[in-house]
C-alpha cells in the first residue's frame, strides 16, 4: 500500500457499474456502463470535487461511495478495507463515518418529524450518548449551523430551502463523521442562497475537519471549495488533479470545454457544444471524440490512456504518456 492510500479515508479502484437497460420488442437488452473504471480516493480534512454534465455517471459514482450501490467490478475502500468484506461491526463504523447530504432537502427530511428528531434519530440509531448528551449534540449542531435554537421545535415545510438544506447538513453532521459526500446540494436552492451555503460547508469543514464529497454543475462552486477536481464524462474520469491546476489551466479538451463554457453562463453552469453519445451504446476509442476539436484519427479507434500532465492525471491521445 502506498502512502497516498495510507491517508485516504476512502478510496474507488477501477469501480464500474452496470445496469442493463428495459427490454424493447425484438431488440436485445442493452447494458449501461453508468460508472466505468473509476479511481479516486478522498483525504482527511479535504475536499474532492467531481464535475461533469448530467448524465455522466457523478451520482451512481456518489452512490458506489456509499454503499447504496454494489460496484459490477472494482472495490471501495474504507481506512484501506474492501466495503464488500466488511462484518456487521465494520459496516457500523462505516455507516457513522460516511454520511451523505442530497440535492432536494425537503425529500430527504421526514415532514412528520421536528428538527430535534431528524436531528436525534442518527444518535439513536448508532446508540450514542443518554438523552442529555444526544440533546447537547443537537442543540450544538443546529448553532454550528446558523440556525436559531427555537427551530428544533418547528418541522421542515416551516422552513425555506436554505434553511431545509441547513438542517441536512447538521444531520449529516451530528454523528460527527469524517467524509460526508454532498450529491448536488445547492442546485436546487436560489442563485442568493448558494455562496451561503458554500461558506457554511467551508467554516464547518475548518471547524471539525471533516472531508467531502462535493459534486455539482456549478463549475465555480466547485473550483472555490475543492481541493482536487474529478471530470467525468460517460462513465469515465477523464482529468483529475489540484483544483487549482484543472480550473486554472485544464489539460483534457472536455475540461476546457466545460470551464469556457461555464465563463459564459450566469451561473457556472456546463453547456458545452454539442450533446452526449448514447450512454447505451458509447463511441469507439476515445468516448469523447465526436465532441472533441481536437480530434485525431487515432481518437477514432484507440481508448487513451492516462498520463501525467502538469501534475494532473489526464486521459488524452494529445499528450505523451509519459510527460
Amino acid at each position: 500500500m502506498t502512502q497516498a492510500d495510507a491517508e485516504a479515508v476512502l478510496q474507488a479502484q477501477q469501480v464500474r457499474k452496470q445496469f442493463v437497460g428495459r427490454w424493447r420488442p425484438g431488440r436485445p437488452r442493452r447494458v449501461v456502463r453508468a460508472v466505468d473504471g473509476a479511481s479516486l480516493e478522498v483525504t482527511p480534512g479535504h475536499t474532492l470535487g467531481i464535475v461533469g454534465e448530467s448524465g455522466c455517471g457523478k451520482s451512481t459514482l456518489a452512490r458506489l461511495l456509499l454503499k447504496l450501490e454494489t460496484p459490477s467490478q472494482g472495490r471501495v475502500l474504507f481506512d484501506g478495507a474492501d466495503l464488500a468484506a466488511l462484518d456487521g461491526a465494520g459496516m457500523r463504523r462505516y455507516r457513522r463515518a460516511v454520511q451523505a447530504v442530497f440535492q432536494d432537502p425537503f425529500s430527504s427530511l421526514s415532514p412528520r418529524m421536528r428538527v430535534d428528531e431528524l436531528l436525534a434519530e442518527p444518535l439513536l440509531v448508532h446508540a450514542i450518548g443518554d438523552a442529555a448528551e444526544r440533546r447537547r449534540r443537537v442543540a450544538r449542531m443546529i448553532e454550528l449551523v446558523g440556525l436559531p435554537a427555537n427551530a428544533l421545535q418547528r418541522y421542515p415545510h416551516e422552513f425555506s430551502g436554505g434553511q431545509r438544506q441547513r438542517i441536512a447538513i447538521a444531520r449529516a453532521l451530528v454523528l460527527e463523521p469524517r467524509v460526508v459526500v454532498l450529491d448536488e446540494p445547492i442546485s436546487a436552492l436560489d442563485v442568493s442562497i448558494r455562496a451561503q451555503i458554500l461558506n457554511l460547508l467551508h467554516d464547518l469543514q475548518q471547524g471539525l475537519g471533516v472531508a467531502y464529497v462535493f459534486i455539482a454543475h456549478d463549475l465555480r462552486a466547485v473550483a472555490s471549495l475543492a481541493d482536487t477536481i474529478a471530470v467525468m464524462y460517460l462513465g469515465e474520469i477523464v482529468e483529475v488533479g489540484p483544483a487549482a491546476q484543472v480550473a486554472g489551466a485544464p489539460a483534457h479538451p472536455y475540461t476546457q470545454m466545460l470551464f469556457a463554457a461555464a465563463e459564459m453562463t450566469m451561473q457556472g453552469a456546463l453547456a458545452p457544444r454539442g450533446e452526449p453519445p448514447d450512454p447505451d451504446a458509447p463511441p469507439a476509442g476515445c468516448r469523447f471524440h465526436p465532441r472533441c476539436p481536437a480530434v485525431m484519427d487515432r481518437c477514432r479507434t484507440e481508448a487513451p490512456a492516462a498520463r501525467t500532465v502538469r501534475g494532473c492525471t489526464v486521459t488524452c491521445h494529445l499528450y505523451p504518456e509519459k510527460e
